[in-house]
């Protein structure tokens, strides 16, 4: 028989360890507003819009795909660079749609989700001093990933009117130093939903023509671009595909974001410079799930209809905001709805969406998060990548107001 063992209490730290001497990495870094948000939607019992992700399932054959390959006895290492099969159907994808041609064996890496993707590119671009720009509002990662290097980061504010958010390039120019080592660019944008057009690739390629500036294109959200219009990638302009590591995710495309798998797409000597990091970084990424998103994808139609999919969502949750005093600020690509408040509230940003929780029961997340400096514009963001059931519950909350 075996004797239960008793916990131990803690015992107290030992004398002589300064613990004042393991400085920080990110001093300034806190508890993400996602994390903040969710726990409070949480604790409320409050409709939860504000951190990106599906409460619905994926395909169930997506499900069988990974299952049939874990049943087959794929579930060692696989390649450091990804699970051959996989990084070929990316390629193909990109050039299919996008008309570029990727060698999936030297240009092409899946990674541990875009998060870890970003931190790789930065980790293996930037060096202590370099600068990097950052067009603001940005996702949280893009900073401290810049910290992190030692990097700079240079601050350029998109402007926002009531026709939406969008690049003021000629102050990218102007940001643009000897120093300057990556320029950030994020479309479709996460948080204001706008995307870049043919004329914002055009302007890019303007500045970083004839220098030695890199280019980092977050692109997860490419297959969420509505009203006929076509996604921009950086890969449909050969002279920035030149320079370009592109990061896309298929946590976003397929429903799957607890999956964590994306990829990296770069011309051969940034991509041998951006494995020697991944290698040490992840090392390889979830084996199943690599075969089973290879054998999914040969099936291009999931991520063909994903625009029509999200944009009758999109279309439904603006409908119903519409009946709301809030004002909408367009939506031209990703799961996220921007609405301006001051027609309901005066409040700070944080404030109104902790308030939008605790009484009315709906999350949001407040743009001035997405700031360095936080910059009050009274405008927040919904995610509606829900069930229409989720979003009428959200919109029969909303309308209250």
């Amino acid at each position: 028989m075996n004797t239960p063992i008793e916990p131990v209490a803690h015992s107290p730290l030992p004398a002589g360890i300064d613990f004042t001497r393991l400085a920080s990495r990110l001093p300034q870094v806190g508890t993400t507003i996602f994390t903040v948000m969710s726990a409070l939607a949480t604790e409320k019992g409050a409709v939860n819009l504000g951190q990106g992700f599906p409460d619905f399932e994926c395909d169930p054959a997506l499900v069988d795909a990974v299952t049939g390959a874990m049943k087959a006895g794929m579930n060692q290492y696989p390649p450091m660079t990804g699970v051959p099969a996989l990084r070929e159907a990316i390629a193909e994808k990109i050039g299919a749609i996008y008309g570029y041609a990727y060698d999936p064996a030297t240009e092409i890496t899946v990674t541990a989700g875009a998060t870890q993707s970003i931190l790789t590119v930065i980790l293996c671009s930037v060096h202590p001093g370099d600068e990097v720009i950052v067009i603001e509002p940005a996702y949280d990662s893009y900073v401290p990933a810049i910290e992190l290097a030692g990097g700079i980061p240079v601050f350029v504010q998109m402007e926002v009117t009531p026709q939406g958010y969008s690049v003021p390039w000629d102050k990218v120019a102007a940001a643009v130093t000897p120093k300057t080592r990556l320029i950030m660019v994020n479309s479709p944008h996460n948080p204001t939903g706008s995307v870049l057009r043919v004329a914002d690739l055009n302007a890019l390629a303007e500045i970083v023509r004839g220098t030695d500036i890199l280019i980092l294109s977050d692109e997860v959200y490419e297959h969420m671009v509505y009203d006929q219009a076509r996604h921009e990638s950086v890969c449909r302009h050969p002279e920035l595909a030149a320079r370009a590591f592109v990061v896309s995710s298929f946590g976003k495309t397929y429903h799957v974001t607890g999956w964590k798998v994306g990829y990296v797409a770069a011309p051969a000597p940034l991509t041998n410079e951006f494995r020697k990091v991944h290698q040490f970084n992840v090392f390889t990424v979830n084996t199943p799930v690599q075969h089973g998103l290879a054998a999914y994808m040969k099936n291009p139609a999931p991520y063909l209809e994903l625009p029509a999919f999200y944009q009758r969502k999109r279309d439904l949750f603006r409908d119903g905001l519409k009946q709301t005093r809030f004002t909408l600020l367009p939506s031209d690509g990703t799961y996220f709805q921007c609405v301006g408040y001051s027609a309901v509230s005066d409040m700070a940003e944080a404030d109104f969406a902790k308030w939008l929780t605790t009484e009315i029961g709906v999350a949001a997340i407040p743009v001035s998060a997405f700031y360095n400096t936080p910059k009050e514009s009274g405008i927040v963001r919904f995610c509606f990548a829900k069930k229409d059931e989720t979003l009428q519950l959200a919109l029969d909350r909303l309308a209250k107001i």
